[in-house]
């Protein structure tokens, strides 16, 4: 019997090109989760804002996957933070396109889909389970940036959805302490893609694209907030501080594909040209890439960074490891979980660039360091963030949800709204 799940991401679409405005962690964990769910029977389709105009409206991927593109009054890019008044028109054209009341189960994801599921569970009496994949409590206390109504929105969310699935401990933690009346919460960490995986010797694949030892690689939105410009701080105290010795190299993936200057290779942002400055000869600005070209700059890299403000998760840091890459990240959210210090990397307080400078230095100097971290890494990864483990998880979530849905339906009293 086939089962059906609706995935709603609001403004994450699966299979929208990595390293863009709002294309990171959330769409890979949207698109992966539906791939790796096909091992157990599941037909997914994911609803999504249509920020492409160039992409089709309905489109397949995978064996069993599709994602439904909906205008919702607005076709083309839409900033996360302005959905919020175009999710009644988001909600109606759902319910014209698709036969909502066939599938078994609603996934929502981020807080804008969460109160679309709590509008599908009212009507359709849908069992819905949200991910949050952020959080504003958490945001806040990172940046200082304060939303009420985001917050008010993720209570509501988080008390009134069947299930919570938090991908770390510490993302959990972060729930129960601001909604007491949350609902159950299962723990369940993010999986890498096959293609994340250790294809040889670093110092090869390294002098293969032409890069100088030690290699330092970001992965990631050119963002304050995912800590590039803390970054670019930590690397010039570096190269300022490596003398004759050796000669650090920094590879920074991501951004628009237009954000960098063909002439130059750096940054048209004028802030980021700032904070390169002095340093744009050991410095490399390739744009968004490809999951098999994040692998390759992966298995060359010394070590990864993840200097973000917050993580729900960490995901660059996930598959860093998995390709025997040590990292380097902020001591924040899921990233504490994700990385063991000492262990598969080092970890650092966030927004300090003097942590982050010293922590560079040591795997700089100390090549059997790194060569330990990353076979460490690598086994972590093997161990903690296998999709056909995590599949197999999130699948008996979703039947234990569907059978209590069931048992319940079963056991009420005739006449009574079940979706109230």
């Amino acid at each position: 019997m086939t089962k059906q799940v609706l995935f709603v991401s609001d403004h994450g679409d699966p299979l929208a090109k990595l390293g863009g405005k709002q294309a990171g962690g959330q769409n890979t964990y949207v698109k992966q989760v539906s791939l790796a769910l096909k091992n157990t029977g599941w037909q997914v389709d994911v609803v999504t804002h249509w920020c492409d105009e160039n992409a089709p409206q309905i489109e397949h991927f995978g064996e069993h996957c599709r994602v439904i593109r909906v205008e919702a009054g607005v076709k083309g890019f839409v900033s996360k933070n302005e959905m919020y008044s175009m999710l009644p028109a988001f909600y109606e054209e759902m319910k014209r396109l698709l036969p909502l009341s066939t599938y078994d189960i609603v996934h929502t994801h981020y807080w804008l889909s969460g109160l679309i599921g709590k509008k599908l569970k009212e009507e359709f009496g849908l069992p819905y389970i949200h991910t949050s994949h952020s959080l504003g409590w958490a945001k806040e206390e990172a940046t200082g940036t304060h939303d009420a109504r985001r917050e008010k929105a993720e209570e509501t969310v988080l008390a009134h959805s069947d299930h919570i699935l938090a991908t770390t401990n510490t993302e959990k933690q972060v729930i129960k302490e601001n909604v007491p009346a949350a609902s159950p919460i299962s723990v369940i960490p993010i999986g890498v893609d096959e293609a994340f995986r250790v294809r040889g010797s670093r110092h090869h694949i390294r002098k293969k694209f032409g890069y100088e030892d030690p290699l330092f690689v970001f992965a990631g939105r050119l963002e304050a907030t995912k800590g590039i410009f803390t970054l670019l701080k930590a690397f010039k105290l570096l190269a300022e501080k490596s003398g004759d010795r050796y000669t650090p190299e920094l590879v920074i993936a991501g951004g628009e594909p237009d954000a960098i200057d063909s002439k130059t290779g750096l940054p048209k942002d004028p802030e980021l040209r700032q904070a390169v400055k002095g340093i744009e000869q050991h410095v490399r600005f390739v744009g968004p890439k490809d999951q098999e070209q994040l692998a390759l700059l992966f298995n060359s890299a010394t070590a990864t960074i993840v200097p973000s403000f917050y993580e729900s998760f960490g995901m660059v840091a996930a598959e860093a490891q998995a390709c025997g890459s040590p990292v380097i990240a902020s001591k924040v959210g899921g990233l504490k979980n994700v990385v063991e210090d000492g262990v598969s990397g080092l970890l650092v307080k966030a927004q300090n660039e003097i942590d982050l400078a010293i922590a560079m230095e040591v795997l700089s100097v100390n090549s059997l360091l790194v060569e330990r971290l990353s076979r460490q890494a690598v086994r972590i990864a093997r161990k903690d963030f296998n999709w056909e483990s995590i599949s197999k998880k999130i699948n008996t979530l979703y039947e234990v949800m569907i059978r209590e849905r069931s048992n319940a339906l079963a056991g009420d009293r005739p006449g009574r709204n079940l979706s109230r």
